[in-house]
């Protein structure tokens, strides 16, 4: 099985590169953002013809049952910062590409697999991720995303982008998102940082978890 992960930045690249060595694994960044994602899926799609596709990185995260270094794995998908409007059809919701469907599901194997995983060390949530072009630093932003999508468990700038190509071209997909701040707890995303030099390579061990039981 080829499987290809797509990741945003160049801290993300460099933890995962070092989990995974065989030649049907392939690692790349994408970039930060909706359309440097979605261009990444294609490419990967186009130049590798993956099996799957594994969209992985790190989140907001949101809910009383969700911690800092906890995993978020996306059962659904969508976007938080996309509204078309009812000018041309009223049944188009908020968060929806008018013509595409309104959440994303994460393949029904991928997903199987992934609510399987036993890792006693890092608490894995399947549940809603939602995506749009904001990195989410005030409690403010925060509460008015959750405010459309109160079931929200992580907040990221990708998954849902990866996810609408590789619904396009049919190929299965999966987000793990592993959480790097609650913006509703935390204060000018300090959180965020402390996460990078502190307990960033432990939480990408779930991915490996969940990539070796493929």
């Amino acid at each position: 099985m080829k499987i290809g992960i797509i990741v945003a930045m160049d801290k993300e690249l460099q933890q995962l590169q070092q989990l995974f060595c065989s030649a049907d694994v392939q690692v790349r960044k994408c970039g930060i953002g909706k359309v440097n994602a979605a261009l990444g899926a294609q490419r990967m799609i186009s130049e590798f013809g993956p099996d799957v596709i594994i969209s992985t990185g790190c989140a907001g995260g949101n809910g009383d049952d969700i911690q800092v270094q906890d995993v978020v794995v996306g059962a659904e998908v969508c976007y938080h910062d996309v509204y078309c409007g009812r000018a041309v059809d009223d049944t188009t919701i908020y968060g929806q590409v008018q013509g595409l469907p309104a959440r994303y599901e994460a393949d029904p194997w991928l997903l199987q697999k992934a609510r399987g995983i036993a890792d006693c060390d890092v608490p894995i949530h399947p549940g809603l991720i939602v995506t749009g072009d904001w990195f989410v630093d005030s409690k403010d932003k925060m509460r008015e995303i959750i405010g459309h999508f109160p079931e929200a468990k992580a907040v990221d700038m990708e998954s849902c982008a990866i996810a609408q190509v590789c619904y396009i071209y049919k190929v299965p997909f999966i987000s793990f998102r592993v959480i790097s701040d609650i913006p509703l707890r935390d204060t000018d995303a300090s959180q965020y940082h402390n996460f990078w030099d502190t307990v960033a390579e432990h939480s990408f061990q779930v991915t490996k978890t969940f990539i070796e039981s493929l």
